[in-house]
Parts: C-alpha cells; sequence; structure tokens
C-alpha cells in the first residue's frame, strides 16, 4: 500500500506494507508510482543494535520492526505514526511544506507504551528517494558536501560517490551489502566549525538533485550507505557514538529529534541550492518585509576590540556620512583594564573607555538617524568575573562534577532559570538604558560533549541546552519584536538554520584579508540566504581604488557589512565607499528575493578568478580577480541562453573623481557564456546586471 501526500512542488510517496516498515519512496511531483525503499525511521537502542553490525546509522533492527498504524494529514502537514511490538516505542515521522516551495522540513517524534527505552540515536529521516526520483544509479550519482573552519569557511566538494565512500562489492557472496559509508558529524556546539549541515546528492548530468540541511546548534550527523533495501540518507542530531548522547523515553518523557528540510530540483548543483534558498526563506520566524539595513561594525580591521568615547565619535559621523542605517558597537565595550577575554559576563559599560557614559556614544549614533548597535557574547562568564562566583553552580555546563572550563571562560547552561534571568536583564537593560535596536551575538568557545549536570548524558545536556538557547532567543524577539540580531560565532561557525530561521544577519566569516575573503563569501548563499549573508566590506584609506573596490564588491550582492577607517579617509575615498552603499541598497528588494547561482561551479577547484551570481528580476553577478589571474574569463550562465543580454555595471561606476582600469564584457548568447576581461593588474572586482 501506498500514501501520497503533496504540496504542489513535492509530492511524498511513502511505502506503508504490513510486512515492512513505512519507506519514503519519492518526493518528485511526477514521481513513479513505486520502487525500492529503505525505513524511513532508524532507532539505535540499548539492547537493539543493528544488524548487520556496522557503524552506520542503517539496519537498525528496531528500524527495521517498526510497522505502520496510522496517518492524518493536511494541507501543510502529514504525520505517519509506526509502533514496534517489541519494545513499544511508537514513532511518528512528521512533514511540513509551504504550497508551491519544493521542499519539505521533516523530524522524528519517539514515544513508548511499555516499559522506558534508552535510546541511542534516532534518525530525523532516512530515504533512498534519490535513486528513484533521479532515475539513476549509485555509480551515476555525485555527493555534494562542504567544509568550513574559521576564517575558512564554505569549502564545497563535488564527489562521485562511488569515490566518497560507497565502496562496490558482491552482496549475494557475502549475503549483506557494504558496510561502507560518507558520513560528516558536527561536533560539540559550533555547528559550523568543521563541516556543514547541508549537502546534495546530484545525477552527474546534473538532470536531477536532492539537498538537506539538518536545522540544529549543536552536534548533527548526516551519512550516505548501502543497504540490501538501496542506497539511503539518513539525517540526525546527537547521537551516541559520536556525541555522547543518550536519552530514556518514557511514557511521561517523550522525545522529539532535530529538525531537518529536503529540497528537490531539476537541475544540478545551482539547482539543489536555488531550492534550499527558496525552502530557507519560506520557514523563517520572522516574517516582516525584509528593510536589511546596512550594517557599520567598528571591530573588523578597524579599532578592533579597543572602542572608546574619542575613537567612536569621528567613526559614528563618518558612517553615516557614507549611508550606513545601524552602527554596532563591537567587543571591548565592557572592558576596564584591558583583559577583557575571561572578565567578561556582567556586560556593563566600560566607566574608563566612555567618561561620559556610553549614552554619549548611542545618542550620537542616533542623532544621525541610525540605529545603536552592541555586540555581546551571552553564553559565556570569564573565569574572573564575579558572575561566575555568584550564579549557581548548576547554571554551568559541568561533567564528572566539575565546571566546564574553556579558554578562559565558563559556559552558561541556558536549562537554568538563573542563567536565563541573568541574560534577559541584560538584552532588556541595554535595549532601555541605550536605545539599543541591534546585537551582535557572538560565540567563541566550544564546551566538548556538553554538561552531566542532572545525571544526564554529556550530549543530551547539551542538546537541552542548545533548544534552551532557542528558547531564550524566541523570548528576546517577543519582548522587543523591533530588535535586529546577528548570528556570529567566531565568524561563521554556527551558521545553522534553527539559528537562522529566527535571526536576521549572519556573519559570513571573520577572515581579515580582503583577497581571502571572495572565495568564501561566493560560496556563503549555499548555506545562508543572500540577503542574511553579512560580507565585510572594509576598505582603508590607504587603499588604492581597485584594492577599495575589491572589499567593497564583495558585500553588495549580500547583506552589506561596512567597516573600516572611513572617518580618516579623503572626500574620494569616502565618495567610493558611499557609492557602494547606494548600489547596495538599490538592490536590497531584488536579493530578499533572489536565488544564488555560481557561474565558475560552487565545488570548483579554487582558482585566480572568483564568481557568484544571483537571479532574481535580473540577474546579477560579482567577479573578483585575483593576483596571477589571466586577463579574461569565460562565465557561464546558462539559464540566459539564447537571449539577448546587455551588460550594465553596478559597482563600480565612475560618478567619482577617481579612475580604474577598464573592464569589458562580450555575450554569446548562442552558448550562454559571458566573457569578460580586465585591462589592469589585480585585484579587481566589479558587480554587473545581466
Amino acid at each position: 500500500m501506498t500514501l501520497t501526500w503533496s504540496t504542489g512542488a513535492v509530492r511524498l510517496l511513502l511505502r506503508t506494507d504490513d510486512d515492512g516498515p513505512v519507506s519514503l519512496l519519492s518526493l518528485r511531483p511526477d514521481g513513479p508510482p513505486d520502487g525500492p525503499g529503505v525505513p524511513l525511521v532508524e532507532v539505535q537502542a540499548h539492547g537493539h543494535g543493528r544488524f548487520p553490525g556496522s557503524h552506520r546509522y542503517a539496519d537498525t533492527t528496531i528500524g527495521a520492526r517498526l510497522r505502520y498504524r496510522d496517518h492524518s494529514a493536511s494541507a501543510d502537514e502529514l504525520r505517519v505514526v509506526q509502533h514496534d511490538d517489541v519494545t513499544g516505542l511508537v514513532v511518528t515521522s512528521v512533514f511540513r511544506g509551504v504550497a508551491d516551495v519544493p521542499a519539505v522540513t521533516a523530524w522524528t517524534e519517539v514515544a513508548v507504551t511499555g516499559e522506558p527505552v534508552h535510546l541511542q540515536a534516532v534518525t530525523s529521516l532516512s530515504t533512498g528517494a534519490f535513486l528513484v526520483d533521479s532515475g539513476r544509479a549509485v555509480d551515476e550519482l555525485d555527493l555534494v558536501h562542504g567544509d568550513s573552519d574559521w576564517v575558512a569557511e564554505s569549502r564545497w566538494h563535488r564527489t562521485p560517490l562511488r569515490e566518497a565512500g560507497l565502496v562496490p562489492m558482491d552482496p549475494t557472496a557475502h549475503h549483506h551489502a557494504s558496510r561502507s559509508r560518507f558520513a560528516l558529524t558536527s561536533r560539540s556546539s559550533w555547528s559550523t566549525g568543521e563541516h556543514l549541515p547541508s549537502g546534495a546528492l546530484v545525477a552527474r548530468d546534473d538532470s536531477w538533485a536532492l539537498a538537506w540541511q539538518v536545522e540544529h546548534n549543536g552536534a548533527w550527523h548526516w551519512e550516505v550507505g548501502e543497504t540490501v533495501a538501496g542506497a539511503y540518507l539518513a539525517l540526525l542530531g546527537p547521537a551516541d557514538g559520536e556525541h555522547q548522547w543518550a536519552r530514556v523515553v518514557t511514557r511521561d518523557q517523550p522525545f522529539t529529534t532535530v529538525p531537518v528540510s529536503l529540497a528537490i530540483a531539476r537541475g544540478g548543483v545551482d539547482g539543489a541550492f536555488a531550492a534550499l534558498t527558496r525552502q530557507r526563506r519560506a520557514t523563517l520566524r520572522d516574517r516582516r518585509a525584509p528593510e536589511l539595513p546596512v550594517i557599520f561594525n567598528d571591530y573588523m580591521n578597524t579599532l578592533m576590540g579597543d572602542p572608546t568615547t574619542e575613537k567612536l565619535l569621528p567613526l559614528v559621523d563618518a558612517a553615516a556620512d557614507v549611508g550606513a542605517d545601524v552602527f554596532c558597537v563591537d567587543a571591548g565595550w565592557y572592558d576596564e583594564d584591558g583583559a577583557w577575554w575571561d572578565s567578561v559576563g556582567e556586560w556593563q559599560p566600560s566607566r574608563t573607555r566612555f567618561p561620559g557614559g556610553l549614552g554619549e556614544v548611542t545618542d550620537r549614533i542616533r542623532s544621525h538617524g541610525m540605529v545603536p548597535g552592541l555586540w555581546l557574547e551571552p553564553e559565556v562568564v570569564g573565569v574572573r568575573s564575579a558572575l561566575a562566583r555568584t550564579l549557581p553552580a548548576d547554571a554551568f555546563f559541568q561533567r564528572h562534577g566539575a565546571r566546564v572550563g574553556e579558554h578562559g571562560r565558563f559556559h552558561l547552561d541556558l536549562r537554568h532559570p538563573a542563567a536565563v534571568a541573568h541574560l534577559d536583564e541584560v538584552v532588556d537593560r541595554v535595549v532601555r538604558d541605550f536605545g539599543i535596536g541591534y546585537l551582535k551575538l557572538d560565540y567563541n568557545i566550544m564546551p566538548g560533549a556538553g554538561t552531566d549536570v542532572g545525571g544526564l548524558a554529556p550530549g543530551d545536556g547539551l542538546l537541552g541546552h542548545n533548544r534552551a538557547h532557542l528558547a531564550w532567543l524566541d523570548g528576546v524577539l517577543a519582548r522587543h519584536p523591533a530588535l535586529l540580531i546577528e548570528n556570529c560565532a567566531s565568524g561563521a561557525m554556527r551558521m545553522d538554520y534553527a539559528m537562522l530561521s529566527r535571526l536576521h544577519v549572519q556573519s559570513t566569516s571573520d577572515q581579515q584579508n580582503p583577497l581571502l575573503y571572495p572565495r568564501i563569501a561566493a560560496a556563503a548563499p549555499a548555506s545562508v540566504l543572500p540577503e542574511q549573508c553579512g560580507n565585510w566590506a572594509y576598505a582603508q584609506p590607504g587603499m588604492s581604488v581597485d584594492e577599495a573596490v575589491f572589499t567593497l564588491a564583495t558585500g553588495i550582492l549580500g547583506r552589506l557589512y561596512l567597516a573600516g577607517r572611513v572617518d580618516l579617509m579623503d572626500e574620494g575615498r569616502r565618495a567610493l565607499v558611499r557609492s557602494a552603499v547606494d548600489a547596495h541598497k538599490a538592490l536590497r528588494p531584488e536579493i530578499a528575493a533572489s536565488v544564488p547561482f555560481w557561474p565558475l561551479g560552487l565545488t570548483s577547484r579554487p582558482g585566480p578568478w572568483v564568481a557568484t551570481g544571483l537571479r532574481a528580476g535580473s540577474t546579477y553577478l560579482t567577479l573578483w580577480r585575483l593576483p596571477d589571474a589571466a586577463p579574461g574569463v569565460a562565465l557561464p550562465v546558462p539559464h540566459l541562453r539564447g537571449r539577448a543580454v546587455e551588460v550594465t555595471p553596478v559597482f563600480p561606476l565612475s560618478v567619482f573623481p577617481l579612475s580604474t582600469p577598464s573592464w569589458s564584457f562580450d555575450w554569446d548568447a548562442e552558448g550562454g557564456v559571458l566573457h569578460a576581461s580586465h585591462d589592469g593588474t589585480a585585484p579587481a572586482a566589479v558587480v554587473v546586471r545581466l
């Protein structure tokens, strides 16, 4: 028997036979009526492992025993209930969708009708639908996956599945399928500190793709492998083997996995991430019209954590002059002795840095019509802070009875009401006393596996904190609905859609070298909505015109995030910054409705030319020429093939008394290729409309 449910752009086809577990066979609206399938949910528990044994989240004995019980459906939600007679587990798979968005959100709810069950892992979803929907075998599919690290974020790869780790073997001779897999895992609380929680399976001929993301602000795991039933994709949050996670479910204490999203596309990598972009935009919790204010921040390549009234006032005036909408005072505003790293936590303005009070600075910001902002790192308390001694011991992460310390900081546990009350007081105070309308929330440590306070497995303590953190953010935004919040964690080490479905801007990197930023900025829209991509643009007085254009162009097709000593610039250089701000502001409505594409390939080997594009009402390209680049480059733009195209510069424009070497463009309509060349020396950058 099969069950179907559709939102218009996707149609779920599930098998619900009496003699096997429910399987998600297809997501394609015009998909086949049937096909091979793997268990929709895999459950690993004490006493109920896997057969055959492996490291994988497949072939679990409970997953194989699950049987369809019931389902309910509405226009935007499908719930499918299964049960296991041996353990008494009742497992509900929940799917939610938005009309005409080619994606669904899914998670698993676990309850028990009998004795407690000690869970070790539960998938949010498992499926082999990519084989059925693409009409391709494993040998004809590629895996798209991403790595990330501090100042080296968003590095994407495309690898044939057979080369990625799905090793071919003879299941007939060995009586079961290969135990190989390709797996990526995020550990601790930096959800994107090593790898990215999103990816795609793409037909090698780019005819079909399935993309996904795990929407969790802590530990996660995803893997692709093969079983006797077929190839599978498994998506899950924390698990025992990787994250020291376990949870006992009882009649009174059920468990819900972290949510994930699946998106489908007729196309290749660009189509996959365009579909995920539409899903991200459709599931934002803040549905206000995107105003996308331009933010000036005093940290990056500017004051670098050393703000004072004397330094800030002229910088505020200059930021207003170039058109900034928000001025954010970054790290250091609370520092009295120059050694603030291990004393943070109380978040009181420094008296030595601001002799007339911090209000003197925020008043100046508001006098220019800008919104004042502040940097906070709410989840940490420095080991020298008085707060470390006054908050209850259980308000901090602990393991084995000792407080977890990392890099001179303790980690607050937001499951504890005293920790939440402290942070609420801080936010309410700075909003009330200083009119703060923008918060940059940073996060620069990791607490390891988690906390065992309350007798929990450390990974479950971390999961509880992660969820409490999201609830705290929801509470802040409910009390202060006009507040804008930036998501930052040492740049982009927590760049996930548990956070970004709630927050407004994502710092895409801490990268301070403008020549190394383009590859990060170009790839960021694969993980983040274009209108949330806070790409730093830090022009400096001593830069050449080309150098200043280069860094300013990096921010224009995302969320222009200004820094730099604009207060020390002459009028010509300041006019260049102002023209970048004007160009970006004119594009904001289209950026907020766009999907990304990559003319030189998201997963291509890095080269001296970098390009990224947005498709909206028009098509836009940012092009960077790095040192040692050839004078010209060919940029495929296949969605414009066969059309007459006019190339119009967006930035830089010759509206200021400066000159730059010239760009030239030639459009090959038949091939759908834009040929670009630059007659100067690298570095150089340009933003154009096609």
